[in-house]
C-alpha cells in the first residue's frame, strides 16, 4: 500500500470515529438545548466559521503546499518564518475582532462573553494551523488523525460532563456549549504544539539552510491569499444561509420562531446525517493537497489522472451506496434527534446535494494542487449565487418553502461538481470519461 492510501485509510478510520463523536454532540446539543435552542446554536456556528477561516488564513493549505514541494532542508527555516507570521496575523485579527465585534448585531441574541469567546479562538487557530500545515505536507497523518479525534472526543467529554452536573438557562445553555467547542480547540493547539516543538528539535539537527523571511510570506500568500478568499467566500455564504431561509420562509407565511425551528432541523438534523459520510471526502481533501501538489511539481501527469480516477471510483463506491440508506431510512435516523420530526423529508431531498458535496471536496483538493485556486473561488462564485437565488424564489413560494430552499441547494451543488470537474480535465488532458486526450 503506498503512501497516499496509507495517509487516506488513517484518516479515514479517525475521521470515522470523529464523526459517531460528531452525531453524538449534536443528539446532545439537541436534547440540551430544544429546537429553538439548537437552532440558534447552529445560526451563530457560521460565524464562529467565519472566524476560523479568517484566523487560520488558510496556512494549513499553504505550508502544506510549501513542505510537499520543497527539500527538506529549507522546512524549519520556512517553519519559523510560518510562525512569525502567524503572530503578526493573530495580533492583528485580534484588534479588528475587538473593534467589530461589538458592531454585529448577530451576536445580540446571544450572552455578551460570546464574542470574547471568539477572541480567544483567533490566536488558538493561528498557531495551530502552522503544525497541522507541516504535519500534512510531510504526510504525517498519524498527528492529524489523533488532533481531529481530540476535538470531537474533548468535546463531547466536556459537553456530557457539564449537563449532567449543572442545569441552565437557554442563553447560559447556548454560551457553555460554545464554551466547550473552543475549550476543544485549545486542547488540540496544545497536543499540535507540543509535537511540532518535537519536530522543530528534529530538524535543527539536520542539514538545512536558510530562507529569507520576505520570499517565504510571499510564497505562502500566493496559496493563502486565493485559498483564503475562497474560504471567506464558503464560510461568508454559510454565515448568510440561516438569515436568507428565514426570510425565504416567513415570505411564505412562515412565523420567525418556525422558521428558526425549521432551520435548526435542516442544519442540525439533516446535515448532520447527511453530511456524516464526508468524513472520507476530508481525508482525501487532506492527503490530496500535498500529493498532487509535488506530482504536479515534478509533471507526473499520469500519476494525476490515476490518482483521479481512483478518487472518483472511491467517492462513486461509498457515496451511492450511502445515499440509497438516507432515502429508505430517513425516519428512524431522524427520530434519533427528534420525534415525528420534517428533518426526515428534508433528508429525502437533499440526497443530490449531499452526493455532488462528497465529490466536490476531494475535486477542490485537486484544484489546489494543479494552482487552479482561482478557478475554484470562480466555481463557488457562480454555484453560490445561483442557489441562492433559486433558494429565495422558490423558499418564498407558499406552496414549497422548505422543499423549495433545498431544491435551489441541490442545483448549485450539481453546478459547482460539473465546472471543477471539467476544469481539473482539461487542466492534466483528460476527456469527461478520463481518458488521455
Amino acid at each position: 500500500m503506498n503512501r497516499f492510501f496509507r495517509g487516506a485509510l488513517l484518516l479515514i478510520v479517525a475521521a470515522f470515529v470523529g464523526e459517531c463523536l460528531e452525531f453524538l454532540i449534536n443528539m446532545v446539543l439537541a436534547r440540551e438545548l430544544g429546537e429553538e435552542g439548537l437552532g440558534l446554536y447552529m445560526s451563530i456556528l457560521p460565524t464562529i466559521i467565519f472566524v476560523v477561516v479568517i484566523a487560520s488564513i488558510e496556512l494549513p493549505i499553504s505550508i502544506s503546499k510549501f513542505v510537499a514541494e520543497k527539500d527538506e532542508i529549507y522546512h524549519r527555516s520556512m517553519l519559523v518564518h510560518a510562525l512569525r507570521f502567524a503572530t503578526l496575523c493573530a495580533i492583528v485579527f485580534i484588534m479588528i475582532a475587538l473593534l467589530v465585534f461589538p458592531l454585529i448585531p448577530v451576536f445580540d441574541n446571544y450572552h455578551p462573553w460570546v464574542h470574547w469567546l471568539l477572541v480567544v479562538l483567533i490566536p488558538t487557530i493561528a498557531y495551530s494551523s502552522v503544525a497541522r500545515g507541516y504535519f500534512m505536507g510531510a504526510q504525517n497523518m498519524r498527528k492529524i488523525a489523533i488532533a481531529n479525534f481530540l476535538r470531537r472526543a474533548v468535546q463531547l467529554v466536556f459537553l456530557v460532563g457539564v449537563f449532567m452536573l449543572f442545569s441552565f438557562e437557554l442563553n447560559i445553555a447556548i454560551f457553555i456549549s460554545l464554551c466547550t467547542l473552543v475549550a476543544t480547540e485549545m486542547v488540540v493547539l496544545a497536543y499540535l504544539m507540543i509535537t511540532f516543538i518535537v519536530q522543530m528539535r528534529v530538524l535543527k539537527q539536520q542539514p538545512r539552510a536558510t530562507l529569507d523571511g520576505k520570499k517565504v510570506r510571499k510564497s505562502l500568500l500566493e496559496v493563502s491569499l486565493p485559498s483564503t478568499g475562497l474560504r471567506i467566500f464558503h464560510a461568508a455564504s454559510f454565515a448568510i444561509k440561516p438569515f436568507l431561509i428565514k426570510e425565504a420562509l416567513m415570505r411564505a407565511g412562515v412565523l420567525e420562531t418556525a422558521a428558526m425551528v425549521q432551520y435548526g432541523k435542516l442544519a442540525g438534523v439533516a446535515f448532520t446525517i447527511g453530511f456524516f459520510p464526508a468524513f472520507i471526502a476530508h481525508s482525501l481533501l487532506i492527503v490530496l493537497i500535498p500529493t498532487v501538489s509535488e506530482a504536479y511539481s515534478k509533471r507526473e501527469i499520469e500519476k494525476l489522472t490515476k490518482l483521479l480516477r481512483q478518487v472518483m471510483l472511491i467517492t462513486a463506491a461509498y457515496g451511492i451506496p450511502v445515499m440509497v440508506v438516507f432515502y429508505l431510512f430517513a425516519e428512524p435516523l431522524t427520530s434519533l434527534f427528534f420525534e415525528d420530526s420534517p428533518a426526515a423529508g428534508y433528508l429525502k431531498i437533499l440526497v443530490p446535494y449531499f452526493l455532488f458535496h462528497y465529490f466536490v471536496i476531494p475535486m477542490q483538493a485537486y484544484l489546489i494542487g494543479l494552482g487552479l485556486v482561482k478557478d475554484a473561488f470562480l466555481h463557488s462564485l457562480w454555484a453560490t449565487t445561483l442557489s441562492f437565488i433559486l433558494m429565495f424564489f422558490l423558499g418564498s413560494m407558499p406552496s414549497m418553502q422548505m422543499d423549495g430552499i433545498i431544491l435551489g441547494m441541490n442545483m448549485g451543488a450539481v453546478l459547482l461538481t460539473l465546472m471543477h470537474y471539467f476544469t481539473i480535465c482539461e487542466k492534466i488532458g483528460l476527456n469527461i470519461f478520463l481518458q488521455r486526450k
